[in-house]
C-alpha cells in the first residue's frame, strides 16, 4: 500500500513537470522568449563622431575621443546598495547621494540611471570588475582642444551631450554633429557583450571644418596678450588679426582666459569672447574715419589746413583740447598729431547725416555678421539724436561703441582699397565679394596718413623693422557707473602691414593699464608690432622696406604754419563775427554729467596718443 501512494505521487509529480514543461515550451514559449530577450538582447545607441576643427593648415583644434559611461538599471541597482558603495568609492562619488538618486528612480519605475559619464577606461575596467548586476558601460566621445586656453574663447566647448555650447562649436554645431545609429547586441548579465546580432542603423559622423585661424599665430597673439597683462597689470585684453581681402580671421585671442578642457574652468563670464561680444569707446583711433568723411564730402583735400591754436576750442560752454598748440595741420599731419581740436573742426564742417552715413557704412553701429554666438552692433546713434556736441565728440571716439571685430573690419576696408570683406571664421579658397564703402582714391589717401602715424606720429612704437605699418593709436577714458572714470583707461592701437600692399590688419585692446604707461603708444603699439611681425613671417610675406626708404615714398608734410592763408583753410581765430563757429569744437568746461567728462576725457585722449 505504501509502495502503491509513492509511486502514485512521484506519477504525479512527474505529470506536473511535464504541464509544467508544456506550459513554458509551449503555451507561454513567446512570452519567456521575450523574457529572456529582454535580458539578454539590447538595442544600444551607437554615438556619432563629432567633426573636427581644423586651422587653416589641417592643425586640430578640436578633436573627438572616445570615452566610457557608467549607467544602470534603478531596481537592480537599488537592491545591492553596499556594491554601489563600493563603486561610488572608486569613482569618487559621494555613496548616500548616489543610492539615494538610484533608490528615487527605481521607486519612479525609471528604466535608466546615468552612474558617472566621461570615465577613464581604467577606472571603468575596475568597477565592472566587481561583477554587479545591473551596471553596464557604453561608449561615448569627449571633446579635446589641443590649444586649450590659447583658443578657448575662439573654438569654444561641447557640454557633456557633445552639443557645442560657445564659441565656433555652437556656431557650426549642425555642420559638426552627425547622427547617432543603433545596433543590437547580446549581453551577459552583467551587461556585458557577447557577440553582436544586427546594426539597425549605422551612425553617420561629423563633419569636419577647416577654419580661418593660424593655430601658431593664435598661440602667438594669445601669449602676447598675457605678457602685457602681466606688464601694465591690466584688467584685460583682445586682439584680432585678419586677412584684409578675404576677411578671414587669422587669431582672435582675449586674456584672461581659460582652460576648455577643464569643465570647472567654464564659469563667471570668463567664456565670452571680448573681441566679440564687448563694446568700448575707441577714442583716437575713430579719427581716421572722419578724414575719411571729410574726404568723401568733397568739402576737403589731403592738403587743406586747419587752424588747431591756441590748443584748444569751444562750443558753446565745452572745451577740447590738445596736448599743445599744433596750429596749422593739413589733414594728414590732424591724424599724424592726433588733433582733438582739428578732427573736431573738420566734423563740425560736415554734413551730420553724410558723416554719419561713412560711418554707418563701415559697419559702425552694425552687427559685424560673422554668426558667431553673442555678437554685438555697438552703439552709434543717427545724427537726428546727436547732442550738439555728439558730432564733434563722435569724430574722436566718444559716443560711439565698437567691438574689437567691428575696429578690425573697418581698418581692413581702408587697406583693402576702401573695399569691406565680409567676416570669415572658416577658410576660404577664393577671395569673396566685398562692399564697396569709400572710394579708391580716399582710402588710399587715408592710408598715407594712418604711415605716417607710424613713421612719424603717435605709432611708432608699432614699427616693424623691415616693413611699412600703417595704423593709429587711441586711449579712451572708461566709463562707469554712467560717467567716466579720471584713472582708468582703455588703451588701443589699430592698423594693417606692409602698407604698400596689406596683408592683414590688427586691432589690440587693453582695458585698464596700470603700471607702465596707459597711452595706446605705450601699451597697445608694441603688442601690435610683436603680433603682426609673426604674422607676416609665419604668412611668407616679403619685407617691402628693407633699406627704410619708405618715408620717402610717401613724402613729408610741410612744417606747421606753412601756407597759412590757403583758401580752404578752416578754423582761424578770425576777426569777432567772421564765421567763429563754422567749424566748431567740443568742448572740455562742461558743467554737470557725462558730457561734460566726455569732453573732458580729450585733453588725455590727445596726450595718450604721444609717443
Amino acid at each position: 500500500m505504501r509502495r502503491t501512494v509513492l509511486l502514485a505521487g512521484f506519477a504525479a509529480l512527474g505529470a506536473l513537470l511535464i504541464g509544467r514543461a508544456v506550459q513554458v515550451q509551449l503555451v507561454n514559449a513567446d512570452f519567456y522568449r521575450n523574457e529572456g530577450a529582454l535580458r539578454q538582447v539590447r538595442n544600444v545607441v551607437i554615438p556619432a563622431h563629432r567633426g573636427n576643427l581644423l586651422d587653416r593648415n589641417g592643425e586640430p583644434l578640436a578633436i573627438s575621443t572616445p570615452i566610457k559611461t557608467l549607467w544602470g538599471k534603478p531596481k537592480s541597482l537599488a537592491e545591492q546598495p553596499a556594491a554601489m558603495r563600493e563603486v561610488a568609492a572608486l569613482l569618487n562619488l559621494d555613496a548616500e547621494k548616489l543610492n539615494a538618486r538610484i533608490t528615487d528612480y527605481a521607486e519612479r519605475d525609471r528604466e535608466f540611471v546615468y552612474i558617472a559619464r566621461h570615465i577613464e577606461p581604467a577606472r571603468v575596467e575596475r568597477v565592472l570588475a566587481l561583477k554587479i548586476d545591473g551596471l553596464q558601460a557604453d561608449r561615448e566621445f569627449r571633446r579635446y582642444y589641443p590649444s586649450g586656453p590659447a583658443a578657448a574663447h575662439l573654438i569654444g566647448f561641447t557640454d557633456i551631450d557633445d552639443r557645442g555650447r560657445e564659441g565656433l562649436e555652437m556656431a557650426y554645431d549642425d555642420w559638426l554633429s552627425g547622427e547617432s545609429g543603433r545596433r543590437r547586441l547580446l549581453q551577459d548579465r552583467y551587461g556585458r557583450e557577447i557577440d553582436e546580432l544586427e546594426l539597425i542603423k549605422p551612425a553617420l559622423p561629423g563633419k569636419d571644418l577647416a577654419l580661418s585661424i593660424d593655430r601658431q599665430l593664435q598661440y602667438i597673439a594669445s601669449r602676447a596678450l598675457a605678457d602685457v597683462i602681466s606688464r601694465h597689470r591690466a584688467e584685460s585684453a583682445s586682439l584680432v588679426v585678419m586677412k584684409v581681402q578675404t576677411g578671414e580671421i587669422m587669431a582672435m585671442a582675449n586674456y584672461p582666459t581659460y582652460n576648455p578642457n577643464d569643465t570647472s574652468d567654464r564659469s563667471g563670464g570668463r567664456q565670452r569672447n571680448r573681441a566679440v561680444t564687448d563694446v568700448f569707446e575707441p577714442g583716437s583711433t575713430m579719427k581716421p574715419f572722419t578724414i575719411a568723411a571729410a574726404l568723401a564730402s568733397g568739402r576737403f583735400q589731403p592738403d587743406s589746413i586747419v587752424h588747431t591754436s591756441p590748443g584748444s576750442y569751444r562750443i558753446g560752454k565745452y572745451r577740447i583740447s590738445d596736448t599743445k598748440d599744433h596750429g596749422w595741420l593739413d589733414l594728414g599731419g590732424i591724424v599724424t598729431k592726433s588733433s582733438n581740436v582739428g578732427v573736431s573742426k573738420v566734423a563740425r564742417d560736415l554734413d551730420p547725416e553724410q558723416m554719419w552715413e561713412v560711418f554707418d557704412a563701415f559697419g559702425f553701429g552694425r552687427p559685424p555678421g560673422s554668426e558667431f554666438p553673442g555678437e554685438v552692433a555697438g552703439y552709434f546713434n543717427h545724427p537726428t539724436l546727436w547732442h550738439h556736441i555728439e558730432q564733434a565728440s563722435v569724430s574722436y571716439g566718444y559716443g560711439i561703441a565698437v567691438s574689437a571685430l567691428q575696429l578690425v573690419r573697418a581698418y581692413a576696408a581702408i587697406a583693402n582699397d576702401g573695399v569691406m570683406p565680409p567676416v570669415s571664421f572658416v577658410a576660404l579658397d577664393e577671395v569673396p565679394e566685398g562692399r564697396r564703402v569709400i572710394d579708391e582714391d580716399v582710402a588710399a589717401d587715408v592710408s598715407r596718413m594712418l604711415e605716417s602715424v607710424v613713421l612719424e606720429g603717435t605709432g611708432t612704437r608699432a614699427r616693424i623693422p623691415g616693413y611699412t605699418v600703417a595704423g593709429k593709436t587711441g586711449t579712451s577714458h572708461r566709463s562707469q557707473s554712467g560717467s567716466y572714470a579720471e584713472d582708468r583707461y582703455i588703451s588701443l592701437f589699430a592698423g594693417f602691414a606692409p602698407a604698400s600692399d596689406p596683408e592683414y590688419a590688427a586691432v589690440v585692446v587693453v582695458h585698464d593699464p596700470k603700471a607702465g604707461g596707459h597711452f595706446g603708444s605705450q601699451v597697445a603699439a608694441p603688442v601690435f608690432a610683436e603680433v603682426m611681425a609673426h604674422a607676416l613671417r609665419i604668412g611668407g610675406i616679403e619685407p617691402d622696406d628693407i633699406d627704410g626708404e619708405r618715408a620717402h615714398v610717401i613724402g613729408v608734410r610741410k612744417p606747421a604754419g606753412a601756407d597759412d592763408n590757403r583758401a580752404g583753410a578752416i578754423g582761424t581765430d578770425a576777426p569777432a563775427g567772421a564765421d567763429d563757429n563754422r567749424a566748431g569744437t567740443i568742448g572740455i568746461d562742461v558743467p554737470t554729467g557725462a558730457d561734460q567728462q566726455r569732453a573732458d576725457m580729450v585733453r588725455d585722449d590727445s596726450g595718450a596718443d604721444r609717443s
